[in-house]
């Protein structure tokens, strides 16, 4: 990865070929954060698209054009029947085949954020435990609170992956679901913990277990984000794009620092594109 400074300070990135990377943000009915997404890409000099679902369906967009896909948050098609369930359906009857050989490259990248995480579940592309499964492994089910929570919360970063790898232990991340609560079963579990599959945990400000509302939905182990066993696919609750600048969190007027928490999310994904 070659990365050095443009203009206006921004970071530009080139791939090892010596090309510009190229990152697409799936669209379709009801997404959101879409535009914070790509200001976090654009940030780093990344080559990148709002690519709606429909384009990938009529053939005008090609997911192998793309080094990294990104399924941003939001209630797509209202979360119907469950969230995430109706883009998944709809992604797997326009684009199966690509999206599965996109998934299945170690030189490519997938994030979903939120909506995008339940995406991701709704797909078999996670827990992936054993790689793609023909079935959901897992749910994010409706927080036990049964309400929707808006709220900053603390995750611990328990390991260094290609999307954690530059992170601080602990971030500062904002969460906003209704149905976020990881629940899986016992032997699914089993094989998460022993592929080490768990990168960020709900914690309390002490760095404690967590009760409600650090852990705002109940999930299992306090999962807040996991990688699949291969680790090039990330899905997590809170959302990293809203929390890029030093302004985006509630405290920025009390404590000084140069990025958001979110920031190094992005970064160690770019990163780690070599």
């Amino acid at each position: 990865m070659l990365i050095f400074s443009g203009k206006n300070g921004e970071m530009l990135s080139e791939n090892i070929w010596g090309e510009k990377m190229k990152a697409a943000i799936l669209q379709m009915e009801g997404t959101n954060c879409e535009e914070e997404s790509y200001l976090a890409f654009k940030h780093f000099g990344i080559d990148v698209e709002y690519v709606h679902i429909n384009l990938l369906k009529k053939g005008k967009k090609s997911l192998e054009d793309y080094e990294v896909l990104f399924i941003p948050g939001g209630f797509s098609a209202g979360d119907y029947v469950r969230a995430g369930s109706i883009f998944a359906a709809r992604l797997k009857a326009a684009a199966w085949k690509s999206l599965v050989k996109f998934v299945e490259d170690e030189n490519k990248r997938v994030i979903g954020v939120c909506n995008g995480f339940q995406v991701l579940i709704e797909l078999g592309f996670l827990p992936g435990t054993n790689g793609i499964s023909s079935v959901p492994q897992a749910a994010l089910a409706t927080n036990n609170s049964n309400r929707f929570e808006c709220r900053w919360v603390y995750v611990r970063n328990e390991r260094k992956t290609h999307f954690t790898s530059l992170a601080p232990d602990v971030l500062s991340l904002p969460v906003a679901h209704a149905e976020g609560r990881f629940i899986t079963t016992p032997k699914i579990m089993d094989e998460i913990v022993a592929n080490k599959q768990i990168v960020l945990r709900y914690i309390s400000p002490d760095g404690s277990e967590p009760e409600y509302p650090w852990d705002p939905n109940g999930s299992m182990a306090h999962i807040a984000g996991i990688v699949n066993s291969y680790g090039n696919i990330l899905g997590l609750m809170p959302h990293p794009e809203r929390a890029f600048y030093w302004y985006h969190h509630p405290d920025w007027s009390r404590k000084k620092r140069g990025v958001g928490d979110g920031y190094y999310i992005f970064k160690s994904l770019i990163e780690s594109m070599h």
